[in-house]
Order: C-alpha cells, then sequence, then structure tokens
C-alpha cells in the first residue's frame, strides 16, 4: 500500500513541476501578444507565490483537517482549471487571477507530501520525488517550445492542462488508499506542540537557518529558471523558440542531479550532499559568467541544474531529524512559505534590475543568492540533531 502512495506522489509531483517552468519558457512570447512590459512575469509571480505562501502557511490546519489525499487532490483540480484558463485568455490582468489558484493548490500539495515522504520514507526517496518534480519541470518548456513552433503559447498552457486533469482522476480515485494510511497513522500527526505559530516556531534553534536556507535557495533556483530565458534572448541573441528549449538544460540538470543524489544519499548525509551541491552551482555559475560562448552556456545550464539538485530534498529530509517528528509539518509548512517568498520577491526584484539596469546582471544575481545560501546552510548544519 505505501508502494503504490509512493507512485501516486511521484505522479503528483511531475504535476507540481509542469506548470512552474512554463512561464519563463513562454514570456518572450507571451508579453508581446499581451501588450505589456517585459518585467510583468514578476507580478504573475508574485500573485502565484502569494497564494501559495498563503496555503504553506495554513496547510497545517488544513491537512489535518482533510487529510493529505483529498487536499493533493483538491489542489492538483485547482491547478489544472488554472492552466486551462491561461489557454484562452488574452488579458494580463485575467492571467493574474487565474494565478490565484494556480498558487493556492501548489502551496498545499509541496508542504502536504513533503512532510509525508520525509516521515514515512528514507531519504533517497526524498532525492527521488524531486527528481519527479524535475521531470515535469523539464518537460514544460519542451511542451512549451514545440508549441511555440507549431503553434502559440496558448496552446502549450492547453497541453499541461489536460495532462493535469488526467492526474486528477487517479489523485480522486487512490483516496480510498489515502484514507486507510491516513487512518492507521493518524496518532503520528498529533501532538501539543504540532499546531506552534509562526513566532514560536523562530524561537526553536536553528528555526532561522533553516528558514532562510530555503529563501535563498529558491531566490536562486527561481530567478535562474523565470529569468534564464529572457537572459539569452536579450543578451545572448538567441531566438525565444531556442531559449525555452536551451532553458529546460536547467530542469534537466535538477532531474538527473537527484536522480543521481537518491543513490549517493545512501552512503552519503545530506549535509554533505548539500555541501556538494553548492560547489557544482559555484563553478557552473562561474562559466555562465566567463565569455565562453554558448556550448559553455549551455553546460552551466544543466550543471547549475546538477548542483541545485540536492539542496532542496536534502534540507526537507532534514526537517524531522533537526526538529522532530511532532514539530515536522508545522516546520515545513513554514519552510515553504518562505520558500514561495522568495519566489514572490526575488525574481521580480532581478526583473526591475533588468529593466533599469541590465539584464546581463543575471549570473551576478544567482551568484549573490548562492553566497547567501551558503552561509544559511552552513548555520543549520550545525544545529543538533532533535532528540
Amino acid at each position: 500500500m505505501m508502494t503504490i502512495l509512493l507512485v501516486i506522489i511521484y505522479a503528483s509531483f511531475i504535476s507540481l513541476g509542469l506548470p512552474d517552468s512554463l512561464l519563463g519558457s513562454a514570456w518572450p512570447s507571451m508579453y508581446m501578444d499581451l501588450q505589456v512590459s517585459v518585467s510583468y512575469a514578476g507580478i504573475i509571480s508574485i500573485v502565484v507565490s502569494c497564494g501559495t505562501i498563503i496555503s504553506s502557511f495554513f496547510s497545517v490546519k488544513v491537512i489535518r483537517r482533510f487529510g493529505t489525499g483529498k487536499v493533493t487532490a483538491v489542489s492538483v483540480l485547482m491547478t489544472a482549471i488554472a492552466l486551462l484558463g491561461f489557454s484562452v485568455s488574452r488579458n494580463f490582468i485575467f492571467l493574474c487571477l487565474l494565478s490565484i489558484p494556480l498558487g493556492l493548490g501548489a502551496g498545499s500539495v509541496d508542504a502536504a507530501l513533503n512532510n509525508f515522504v520525509a516521515l514515512h520514507y528514507k531519504a533517497k526517496h526524498m532525492s527521488w520525488l524531486h527528481c519527479f518534480w524535475g521531470i515535469g519541470a523539464t518537460i514544460g518548456p519542451i511542451i512549451m517550445s514545440y508549441c511555440l513552433n507549431k503553434r502559440s503559447w496558448s496552446s502549450g498552457y492547453r497541453t499541461i492542462g489536460f495532462i493535469q486533469c488526467i492526474l486528477v482522476v487517479i489523485l480522486f480515485v487512490s483516496l480510498p488508499i489515502w484514507k486507510k494510511v491516513e487512518k492507521n497513522q493518524s496518532d503520528m500527526n498529533d501532538g501539543e506542540n504540532s499546531d506552534l505559530g509562526f513566532r514560536e516556531l523562530l524561537k526553536i534553534k536553528g528555526a532561522k537557518f533553516a528558514f532562510l536556507a530555503f529563501f535563498f535557495y529558491c531566490s536562486l533556483e527561481s530567478t535562474c529558471g523565470l529569468w534564464g530565458s529572457s537572459f539569452m534572448v536579450f543578451n545572448r541573441g538567441i531566438s525565444p523558440e531556442v531559449a525555452a528549449r536551451w532553458i529546460s538544460l536547467f530542469y534537466m540538470g535538477i532531474t538527473f542531479g537527484r536522480f543521481i543524489s537518491g543513490f549517493l544519499m545512501i552512503k552519503i548525509s545530506c549535509s554533505k550532499m548539500i555541501q556538494i551541491g553548492q560547489g557544482i552551482v559555484t563553478v557552473s555559475l562561474l562559466l555562465m559568467i566567463l565569455p565562453l560562448g554558448d556550448m559553455f552556456l549551455r553546460i552551466a545550464l544543466f550543471s547549475t541544474g546538477v548542483g541545485c539538485a540536492p539542496v532542496f530534498p536534502c534540507l526537507i529530509h532534514q526537517t524531522p531529524e533537526k526538529f522532530g517528528a511532532k514539530m515536522s509539518q508545522a516546520m515545513i509548512g513554514v519552510q515553504m512559505a518562505c520558500a514561495y517568498t522568495s519566489i514572490t520577491l526575488m525574481p521580480p526584484l532581478f526583473g526591475l534590475i533588468a529593466d533599469n539596469i541590465s539584464i546581463s546582471l543575471y549570473p551576478y544575481f544567482l551568484f549573490i543568492s548562492l553566497i547567501f545560501m551558503i552561509v544559511m546552510t552552513e548555520g543549520l548544519r550545525k544545529v543538533d540533531k532533535a532528540a
């Protein structure tokens, strides 16, 4: 039964990844059709992230009230409806409205499934889980690139929306399995500390490092994914169709890296895997900064993804170990909220920098995020594990 649920959870994370990379790959074509500034991608990103932050903060109460299975099914349904709405819209305001359910759906799924896997499966499964997110994030730009060549960006959103609808059916059919497992394991979710508020959680030793590590990691990953295509189009003179295909290398690197990390984590600790990943990202960003040509840019995008690969799943899987199983859902809910707060603020911030200074600062912005992330993860590494 747990194996069946694991397969369903993997499929759910594909659905989480599919929309995450669509906006960045489609935006060089979208903004012209919508007749808005190139920086307006940041506004849509803000709306999506605000919805995700809200649902992440309230995830503990929502999941305890309705259960992980039902929350996941309804949340994916919300994202499917939003994506299909994107496909028929030619109005920027309407896209912003549709971004609300897109964000609300993503936040609850993320918090619920991450905590479920952190509690009930080994670290390798957490890495492979996020590998499946990478599969979705990699497929998204590839589908969008094909649709940009054959039709338009709207057909790309429509295709992804239909894929999400198939997953919705699978999730609703599987609800009896979720209910049975959650009934047997409901005692694990009971505890006087599990509903602590944000201020109380901040007082826990190491919590600030844990929250800020997610903030700066997501600053790096989300800015790289959202603005990578625009950087290639406006700074390197690459066509939007080719740029949409090349940015998929970043997500392909994440996917490949998490697949390999799953095997490495059998022998290597989460803390060590985080350090290895950060070292790879450092070298990759240097390749991106140096004027070495388009081939090295493609290598840098892929290897940046490989370096990012172990960081997020390792940070998640450490949470029950560092802060205790009873605290994990509350902690992971806030960690997801911090992650999406970063996604809300940092890519739009770089959008303003690109508009008012130069989009050529893209790799330097990523490098600054990396430095802060390293400081926070090193602080978290020194926190003693929960008894």
